[in-house]
């Protein structure tokens, strides 16, 4: 038995018409998992026709998932679409800065539904297909500031914290359930969410001299570890909160 073959599983990555949640979409589609795409953008549909002219099985559902009937509508769709699921990964995210005593209350809602109200209502819509069909793979998508602070993102630093914190909750109630949720904490990744400290010379200066692999990472850096945590390779791994830094956190 190939111990990272998940031909055939079907799989709901959300946020994936861009950024990190594309690149997790495609590694899945590229070791053979059948992908929807959640995401709220225009070019959703494109996205997943563009992956399935490459011969994938991929189909793409625009929705908001911070919106409950719009949510739960397109996880009842495309679990009908594909006649199962196997795999959920929490992708989506949004984030908003602003100085801490000054950071305005609805965007603190905004950050909070997108990044950690939407992954916990899909993990328990999740966990529901899973308990009827024998077990599934959840992996949600931390940050490194689930371990931190950070500085002028107080919301974005909630979520992700609650998100690392959810995931050893649902850790401990169905891991004897051959359910398995882990989540990935990418490090400084090259995305449209970090364009104000691409832009800022000094920022991306010292941030870059902190990363031992003396890089920041890219879509491509996260398609081995979800194929990884989606596949019987990580079965005995439950409740965990890896880092994929660089080894940014070893400094």
């Amino acid at each position: 038995m190939n111990l990272f073959d998940i031909t055939g599983k079907k799989a709901i990555v959300t946020g994936a018409a861009q950024g990190l949640s594309k690149g997790m979409a495609e590694g899945l589609l590229e070791a053979g998992a059948e992908v929807t795409i959640f995401d709220i953008s225009h070019n959703t549909e494109e996205v997943a026709a563009e992956f399935a002219a490459k011969g994938y099985k991929c189909h793409g559902i625009r929705v908001n998932i911070a919106d409950k009937k719009e949510r739960e509508r397109a996880f009842a769709k495309a679990v009908s679409i594909m006649e199962g699921l196997d795999i959920l990964v929490n992708g989506a995210g949004v984030q908003r800065r602003n100085k801490a005593e000054e950071f305005p209350l609805d965007d603190w809602n905004f950050v909070i539904d997108v990044n950690l109200t939407a992954p916990f209502a899909l993990c328990q819509l999740a966990v529901k297909e899973f308990l009827k069909r024998g077990g599934g793979k959840i992996v949600n998508v931390a940050s490194m500031l689930s371990f931190f602070g950070g500085y002028t993102v107080p919301a974005y630093a909630a979520s992700k914290g609650g998100v690392a914190q959810i995931t050893k909750a649902f850790c401990n109630e169905l891991a004897d359930k051959n359910i398995n949720i882990n989540a990935i904490a990418p490090g400084y990744m090259e995305t449209e969410m970090n364009t104000q400290l691409l832009n800022d010379p000094d920022r991306y200066k010292e941030i870059t001299a902190r990363i031992p692999a003396k890089r920041w990472g890219t879509p491509d850096d996260l398609k081995g570890i979800v194929v990884f945590l989606c596949s019987h390779a990580s079965d005995y791994i439950n409740g965990a909160i890896i880092p994929v830094d660089g080894g940014y956190l070893g400094r």
